[in-house]
């Protein structure tokens, strides 16, 4: 590991971001450029002497998974994530792997949006980053493991991830991720992330299975849909879906239709707060 050029590295993203460039209210003048480390520590969930021992060349080797948290805290390019892993000794992650990476201009584009749910999905449609409004519709799902944050795995094997959605809608989302699993499947070629979930969603769910076996290929797009919310009530948004060719990860907007209630109904929930709703859902 390149103790010395891995701090200096981490050191100058850090006195490059401004507040704003995270989502952080600027706060008045600082006397010094950049984020602080406290906030870098915050944004990235790790302790901040943890950090700073990072910055100041004393800590030990960190795993790639904190890799990653730092590279999405620091809204690193994905040259400049590679670049962090090999300053650490790591091969940098192979297409496609996240391993807690976010596309910085999803990311950025994420931070802005306060008034709207909205959220991060790669392209399996794993749960990567989630505004406080998201959080307050769905639950946080980016708290659990891989599959409990995987859209299409828990729309196919859970019930309770159905329940936002009307009855009359079911078949036409179930449809759709099956038919953007295999989008994603043709993208990335042979992949054993890929063929894996495939497998154990064939396994665990026979209405998947038929959904596959139509071999439907369409990404995910920009549906209009009503989400029955038990405290919020119905709420008439537009869903769309902002991609980076980068990456394949996607932006995920709820966007309340014109002339709807929904747009208030998204104050209501902001009020209830991230406690409004434990349960987590499958609803884009």
């Amino acid at each position: 590991m390149a103790r010395g050029e891995l701090g200096d590295f981490l050191r100058s993203r850090r006195e490059a971001l401004r507040p704003p460039d995270v989502g952080i209210p600027s706060g008045g003048r600082r006397r010094t450029p950049g984020l602080r480390r406290e906030e870098v520590a915050l944004l990235a969930n790790l302790s901040v002497d943890y950090y700073e021992r990072l910055e100041q060349s004393r800590a030990d080797k960190p795993s790639q998974s904190l890799l990653g948290a730092l590279a999405r805290a620091l809204r690193l390019s994905v040259d400049e994530r590679d670049y962090l892993y090999r300053l650490a000794g790591y091969s940098p992650p192979a297409a496609g792997a996240v391993g807690g990476y976010v596309d910085p201009a999803l990311m950025f584009l994420l931070d802005a949006l306060t008034d709207v749910p909205a959220h991060v999905i790669d392209d399996l449609t794993t749960m990567l980053a989630q505004n406080a409004l998201s959080r307050a519709l769905l639950g946080a799902w980016t708290d659990g493991d891989e599959r409990s944050g995987n859209v299409i795995w828990r729309w196919f094997t859970d019930p309770e991830s159905r329940a936002l959605n009307a009855p009359e809608e079911h078949e036409s989302l179930g449809r759709g991720y099956a038919a953007d699993l295999r989008a994603t499947a043709a993208r990335r070629g042979p992949d054993p992330d890929v063929e894996r979930l495939v497998a154990d969603l064939r396994s665990a769910s026979p209405e998947f299975a038929a959904y596959w076996s139509d071999m439907q290929v369409t990404p995910l797009h920009s549906t209009r849909k009503v989400i029955v919310h038990p405290r919020a009530g119905n709420l008439d948004v537009q869903c769309d879906f902002v991609r980076s060719e980068s990456t394949g990860q996607r932006l995920v907007i709820f966007r309340p239709q014109p002339g709807s209630h929904t747009a208030d109904s998204f104050e209501f929930l902001r009020a209830l707060g991230d406690q409004s709703f434990g349960r987590r859902y499958a609803v884009d």
